[in-house]
């Protein structure tokens, strides 16, 4: 009877953390940019900054880097096949597909992916204005070795 009632606490501790997160995440959503690619069901709101307080709850946009719209808008995201996070599936993207940024007013900008490959962690030069206006991916390798980058030019 005691380990199932200390099992009942258990799932009942883990339901009230998911519906908390899941809360968040659906608030985060509602009140900043969001940014989504339909065909890998990614899906994840877009908070300024690329700090690891950030980066545990969203994915953050490169302060200094372009907005929505124009420019190169760079955002950073976690990648993990341990952890569930937003970008596991970014590594399955293919050219052609579309992102989708919501600015604020949860205007839509489509973007179609032009380019993905990976670079060294230290390669910042992703970062910079090209003259264009882009959308800029960044995330981790399976391995965290290296990062993947993936490119999409604003329709």
């Amino acid at each position: 009877m005691l380990a199932l009632i200390i099992g009942l606490g258990v799932l009942s501790v883990m339901a009230y953390r998911k519906i908390s997160r899941d809360l968040c995440r659906e608030k985060l959503m509602r009140e900043n940019t969001v940014i989504e690619i339909p065909d890998l069901k990614i899906k994840a709101p877009v908070l300024e900054g690329t700090d690891n307080d950030i980066l545990s709850i969203a994915v953050g946009h490169f302060i200094g880097t372009g907005g929505t719209g124009t420019g190169n808008y760079c955002i950073a995201g976690h990648s993990s096949t341990i952890y569930k996070e937003y970008f596991n599936n970014l590594k399955n993207v293919k050219l052609g597909m579309n992102i989708n940024l919501y600015d604020k007013n949860k205007i839509c900008y489509v973007y179609t992916v032009t380019e993905s490959f990976i670079v060294e962690p230290d390669e910042v030069w992703i970062l910079e204005d090209f003259g264009d206006n882009r959308i800029t991916i960044i995330t981790c390798t399976d391995d965290g070795t290296q990062r993947q980058i993936v490119v999409g030019k604003l329709d």
